[in-house]
């Protein structure tokens, strides 16, 4: 995602004035279908050069390069073979493009490779104090351990649970839904525990112990290592039963002192819907008003969570009271971390959750292009190199792509999500990041991990009917802003990037993006049609007939 750059620093804040839109030109509802071969067919692009080379490519392809919305914009692609790396296609592979979200397949790799496969987060509670009895005279602590869901998405199966359009992107894009899991799963579980222990009573406080490392604002969304929820308060409206009524209002996770209203009412048919979110200084007091439209699906909204270490505490209150633990302490206030003690050496651990393993958290993150756990991994990365500041992870990072033989100066990053102005990656290393994991045990997982064309995650809506669907896992990215000079919408990048079935087994890395095309208007339907053009490019490459 692009935003401008503030005066003073490469590394800042995103800013506010581009919309959120990493995702956007691939969420569902952007159907790309491939079409019959034109005729008469149109000429190739032109002939190799040491610039760019593409090679024999399927004339569709180079129709699309050519449409009137690429005419000052400049495209990028690479594909290799599997086995050793012999270029399919390629054009400008050593150039540097705007990543948008593809730079997740970078900071999600670092992030599995540092960590392992299996790593599981267990996040433990410590009883500090005296016990006599059922009686805790002291306080229990939550130690956070940086566990992205905290048991809040996990199924039955201990797979974790996603849908195409993540909750996370509800106040950017129609449609996003929520997944049916508890997102208190984890503090209930740990309050059931503590009540299993023996305790009955604290005589004392709750506290959240988040020193594992700093919030670093300039990673925007901005990590933390206790998380809730995403940090969100999910707020879904539904139609009422007849134009006039007032809409139906759900909201989760239900934790004081926060208090949801709503003023929004039903509209005919066809109606406007258009909700606002509106929050107190403190955001714990959250309004809706607007209209939605009668038979109108739900509409999901989200506020955030503003402080989410008191948000934590209070919940593990809560949840220790329905468990039967009744806690002295005032439930709501600020996370009390002067009690915290220098180490937990000999105290009792009364609970302890453990995650899912991490392969599981990549699936999400890849799949939704989940902005808060790409950048966690790299304050995790930090935090695996004994540090508590994010900025530490960067070196670990850039130590796994030495080691997985990415060329290290065709990158540039500044955060784990894309999001920053200053990143960059030539199609080269990108395919290289891509090539790295054919080679190891995890191939499988890792590819299974990416988005599916017309099948799922964020690629769920793209090609539905192509012979190409089912058969390209890839990651998406797109950094999109306003152009107030033209009225229209400046395409800093859509970009794609995964693994083509080419049948038998063969699976070719590949990338293809463009850089510096805009739109018509100011609709968004514009950034649509850029982004089927590129789902529609990675299915022609894998249609076209395998070299002999």
């Amino acid at each position: 995602m692009g935003h401008p750059m503030r005066g003073g620093g490469l590394r800042r804040r995103a800013g506010a004035g581009l919309a959120a839109l990493v995702l956007a030109a691939f969420a569902p509802g952007a159907v790309a279908r491939a079409g019959p071969d034109p005729s008469p067919a149109p000429p190739q692009p032109p002939a190799p050069s040491a610039s760019g080379d593409a090679g024999r490519l399927d004339p569709r392809i180079s129709e699309i390069m050519r449409k009137p919305e690429y005419r000052y914009a400049q495209w990028g692609l690479l594909q290799t073979g599997p086995e050793d790396g012999r270029v399919v296609h390629s054009m400008f592979p050593e150039q540097f493009f705007i990543p948008g979200s593809t730079a997740k397949l970078f900071s999600v790799s670092g992030t599995w490779r540092t960590l392992g496969t299996g790593h599981r987060f267990t996040t433990p509670v410590y009883a500090v104090g005296e016990r006599e009895g059922g009686t805790l005279t002291g306080d229990l602590d939550l130690v956070a351990q940086g566990d992205l869901t905290l048991g809040g998405r996990t199924r039955p199966d201990g797979t974790v649970a996603y849908t195409d359009l993540d909750h996370t992107y509800a106040n950017d894009f129609p449609g996003a839904t929520l997944t049916p899991e508890n997102p208190l799963a984890g503090i209930d579980e740990l309050a059931r525990q503590v009540r299993a222990s023996g305790i009955t009573r604290v005589d004392g406080d709750v506290v959240v112990d988040s020193r594992l490392f700093a919030a670093d604002p300039v990673l925007d969304p901005t990590p933390t290592p206790l998380i809730v929820n995403d940090n969100l308060i999910d707020l879904l409206t539904t139609p009422g039963d007849r134009p006039g009524a007032g809409a139906r209002l759900d909201w989760r996770p239900r934790v004081a002192p926060y208090r949801v209203t709503s003023t929004v009412r039903t509209v005919a048919a066809g109606g406007p819907t258009a909700v606002t979110v509106t929050a107190d200084e403190g955001g714990t007091r959250i309004r809706l008003s607007g209209t939605i439209a009668a038979g109108a699906a739900p509409l999901l909204r989200t506020s955030p969570v503003t402080d989410p270490d008191a948000f934590g505490r209070t919940a593990l209150i809560e949840a220790l009271g329905r468990a039967g633990v009744r806690v002295t302490a005032a439930a709501t206030g600020a996370d009390p971390v002067g009690r915290l003690p220098r180490d937990y050496r000999g105290r009792q651990r009364v609970a302890a959750y453990t995650s899912p393993p991490y392969e599981q958290y990549a699936k999400l993150i890849l799949k939704v292009s989940h902005n808060l756990g790409a950048n966690l991994g790299i304050c995790l990365m930090a935090v695996a190199a004994g540090s508590e500041r994010c900025a530490d992870g960067f070196p670990v990072l850039a130590g796994f792509l030495d080691r997985a033989g990415v060329d290290r100066a065709q990158v540039e990053l500044m955060d784990g999500r894309g999001g920053n102005p200053a990143d960059r990656a030539t199609p080269r290393a990108l395919v290289q990041m891509l090539a790295y994991w054919q080679r190891g045990p995890d191939a499988r997982l890792f590819r299974e991990a990416l988005p599916v064309l017309g099948v799922d995650g964020l690629l769920a809506g793209n090609c539905r009917d192509c012979p190409a669907r089912g058969k390209v896992f890839a990651k998406t990215g797109a950094a999109v802003g306003g152009d107030a000079l033209n009225g229209r919408l400046a395409v800093g990048a859509i970009t794609i990037a995964g693994y083509l079935d080419r049948g038998g087994g063969r699976f070719d890395t590949f990338y293809a993006g463009v850089n510096g095309a805009s739109t018509p208007t100011t609709d968004p339907a514009g950034v649509l049609s850029i982004a089927n053009d590129l789902a529609l490019v990675a299915a022609y490459l894998q249609e076209a007939p395998a070299e002999r």
